[in-house]
């Protein structure tokens, strides 16, 4: 055995953590970060999605608002949970760089977004702004606690108004019980259509997945909607931020599946016999 085995990570967390960014793919891109305000405000005037209903074609999440988003989704339990978006836009390309809680409860395919959150949404987005944060509320995130990434007909609606009211703006729905702790996040994003608009009839891929007592409401609005395509990607500076997260979600939440606990001490020995 040589020094070689020293570089060898010891602690479960660490490679579930290297585990998950894999299992999502997660890029390390820089210039993603910039930000140039004349390219938002052009974008903003010109207002492309409005002459196509189906313009946005792909969404980019920063792994640190993703798993803050998961963070908050498991935390809630059996409860529907709500948060906010902020990020930019470019081309047809949606980019999510940060996400934050809202004091939001819900039940079922309804949360209760409550006065109280808006006035906090409100505060948050402007001290964001104080220390230098350019990017704009671009959609809102909730739960479905076990039962799949669509929108409820309530989540249509709210969707609808953000997008007449708040363009450009994504709804983002994630399962945290579907979401495999340290592998793949159930996780989808989608827009609505205008009203009266009606898509190609192609045949909608989720029902599947959808609890029967869910059936009904998803195949009613099922086509009011379209998912975008989503990726997720994190720059050279988020490590230390992503470690110091993921530590937190590991003890709160991973640290206690035995199973998963067995299966990363499994591949931690693979990984030390090879360097071995």
């Amino acid at each position: 055995m040589d020094d070689s085995t020293a570089k060898v990570p010891h602690r479960s967390w660490e490679i579930a953590q290297k585990t998950w960014e894999m299992a999502n793919n997660i890029d390390t891109v820089d210039e993603i970060y910039k930000y140039n305000a004349d390219q938002q405000s052009g974008i903003q005037a010109a207002k492309p999605w409005e002459k196509n209903p189906h313009f946005f074609k792909e969404i980019k999440i920063s792994a640190l608002a993703l798993l803050k988003m998961i963070m908050h989704a498991r935390s809630g339990g059996n409860l529907e949970v709500m948060g906010m978006l902020l990020g930019k836009v470019d081309a047809n390309i949606m980019y999510v760089m940060d996400s934050f809680a809202l004091p939001v409860e819900g039940t079922e395919t309804r949360v209760n977004a409550q006065s109280q959150a808006y006035e906090y949404m409100a505060a948050y987005t402007e001290s964001a702004k104080q220390v230098c944060r350019k990017e704009n509320v671009i959609g809102w995130y909730h739960s479905h606690p076990g039962y799949g990434c669509w929108l409820s007909g309530i989540d249509v609606d709210t969707q609808m108004m953000n997008q007449q009211f708040q363009e450009p703006f994504v709804a983002i729905v994630i399962d945290p019980v579907r979401t495999i702790s340290a592998g793949k996040v159930n996780l989808g994003a989608f827009r609505t259509y205008p009203k009266g608009y009606k898509p190609s009839n192609e045949g909608p891929s989720e029902y599947q997945t959808i609890p029967l007592n869910k059936i009904e409401d998803f195949g009613v609005h099922c086509k009011q909607y379209y998912s975008l395509e989503v990726s997720y990607f994190k720059s050279s500076l988020d490590n230390k931020l992503l470690d110091s997260l993921w530590n937190k979600y590991w003890l709160n939440t991973l640290s206690s599946s035995s199973l998963l606990t067995k299966n990363l001490n499994k591949q931690r020995n693979n990984y030390t016999e090879e360097v071995i």
